[in-house]
């Protein structure tokens, strides 16, 4: 199967809705270690998995253009993968996007509240938090920490290529769906990820995707959306090899918890060098990772999230231009520190 990166190239197949770079930038969103299933499949064209469909997207002025593949044996496909009409794509992307909330007088808000969000923001307009599926969120950030970016994407191809139902073959690249839990509970789901360069994260995602799969369920994770931050943030800090750091990641990106505010080393350096703000101890303690948490919260308010979504790609562009490849996760600590363990 071909790839289809341009709208003008093959017209019927694409389909757009209004969504000014304003309020979205696809270059800064999908490769700002929020997600690690999409690619530059060509100069302004991003490809990737949602929803358990392969699509490729491209902004064009005011407008965000996609269209979706179908799927190599159409027969098999589950019941939730049955062919969608335009308007339950459009929902699907106005869903993973969030495009309902209004980021352009967000960013007014918090520039106002904050000198520093101001002078760095208007460089990178449009960054916005996602709204992903909690069980891929959940086992992707597990194996974020001590990671990078690159690493990490390669990582999570490897678990989806390994464990994930086969969509469709682009320009010669298989493509696959994010693993079910049912697909990561085998015996020797721990075995197989260490032989994929997992290392001791493998013990976590088989044992946390055990755990969900025995326990909440993938329903029951998904209804962590409607419970307030604190008890999410605890049922999700139960799990093996998730700590405070990852939970708030999840709590952010795929629980509709704007507030949580993930909180690494950098973070912690950033809250007491640029803000004067004289928090936690000799060590990053849940204590300080609350302490910092609320002092985001109180200076940009109950989206606190998503502003620090913007310095956070700011600060990560510029680590980039720095290092090269060697970029900061969300889930992993700061660059120069890779001393294992979950956090």
């Amino acid at each position: 199967m071909k790839l289809r990166d341009s709208p003008s190239a093959c017209p019927s197949l694409w389909r757009s809705l209004r969504c000014p770079a304003a309020e979205l930038r696809l270059d800064l969103v999908l490769a700002s270690g929020q997600t690690f299933r999409w690619w530059e499949s060509s100069p302004g064209a991003w490809t990737g998995v949602m929803g358990g469909r392969v699509w490729t997207l491209r902004q064009d002025r005011d407008r965000l253009w996609y269209t979706v593949y179908g799927e190599e044996e159409e027969d098999e496909r589950p019941a939730e993968a049955a062919k969608l009409d335009s308007a339950e794509m459009d929902q699907i992307l106005r869903d993973y996007f969030q495009l309902d909330v209004g980021l352009r007088g967000l960013y007014r808000t918090w520039g106002a509240a904050d000198p520093l969000f101001q002078s760095v923001a208007k460089d990178f307009p449009g960054v916005r938090v996602l709204r992903q599926d909690p069980v891929e969120c959940l086992l992707s950030f597990i194996c974020t920490s001590n990671n990078h970016i690159s690493r990490i994407t390669t990582m999570i191809e490897r678990l989806c290529c390994a464990f994930g139902r086969r969509l469709c073959c682009l320009d010669a690249r298989p493509v696959h769906a994010f693993p079910s839990l049912s697909a990561l509970t085998g015996v020797d789901a721990e075995a197989r990820l260490r032989a994929l360069g997992f290392g001791y994260r493998a013990k976590f995602v088989s044992g946390s995707a055990r755990a969900v799969a025995e326990g909440l369920g993938a329903e029951g994770l998904r209804q962590l959306r409607a419970v307030p931050y604190a008890e999410a943030r605890r049922v999700l800090c139960a799990l093996p090899g998730v700590g405070t750091k990852v939970a708030d990641c999840v709590c952010l990106m795929a629980l509709d918890k704007a507030e949580a505010v993930p909180v690494d080393t950098h973070v912690w350096h950033i809250a007491r060098q640029r803000y004067g703000a004289a928090l936690g101890g000799r060590s990053l303690t849940p204590r300080a990772h609350q302490q910092i948490g609320d002092f985001f919260r109180g200076l940009w308010g109950p989206r606190a999230g998503w502003a620090q979504a913007v310095l956070f790609c700011a600060d990560l562009r510029k680590g980039q231009e720095l290092a090269g490849s060697r970029e900061r996760a969300w889930g992993g600590r700061g660059r120069g520190n890779h001393r294992d363990g979950p956090h």
